[in-house]
């Protein structure tokens, strides 16, 4: 094996162990500091990646066949649907939703990974400060 499917099979373990944890763990807040982790490593790849084969490279991986293009609708649909089930959340906590959605519109996946840690974060302030004080945020 070289090291890109090394890395294939390495990325799919630790995905598959996240899904399991999430499944079996039942984790009912988000954690900033995980998604601030996967963003970081995940920008370091894509910088890696940038830097030795290009960004036309994006365009050639998602339009020289069917499997590319169902691959890159694939990517769209998920990036559409989790912004469907983050922005409610981050317009409570009082983020500036264009800025983040430009920000998705362009990354994808770090984009997505960014704004998630930024609502955890604040959705752990927000919380912590109610436990303080006694006083829950009012419902949007």
């Amino acid at each position: 094996m070289d090291y890109l499917q090394i890395l294939f099979f390495f990325v799919l373990g630790v995905t598959t162990i996240a899904f399991l944890y999430i499944l079996i763990a039942k984790p009912t807040k988000g954690n900033p500091w995980i998604a601030a982790s996967v963003f970081a490593v995940f920008s370091a790849f894509t910088a890696v990646q940038l830097a030795q084969e290009g960004a036309i490279m994006f365009f050639n991986n998602h339009s020289v066949n069917l499997t590319g293009i169902q691959v890159w609708w694939d990517l769209i649909m998920c990036v559409v649907i989790a912004m469907f089930f983050i922005v409610p959340r981050a317009r409570a906590q009082g983020m500036n939703i264009m800025p983040w959605a430009i920000f998705v519109g362009c990354t994808a996946s770090i984009g997505i990974l960014a704004m998630c840690a930024r609502l955890f974060w604040l959705e752990n302030t927000s919380e912590t400060a109610s436990d303080a004080t006694g006083i829950k945020p009012a419902a949007a």
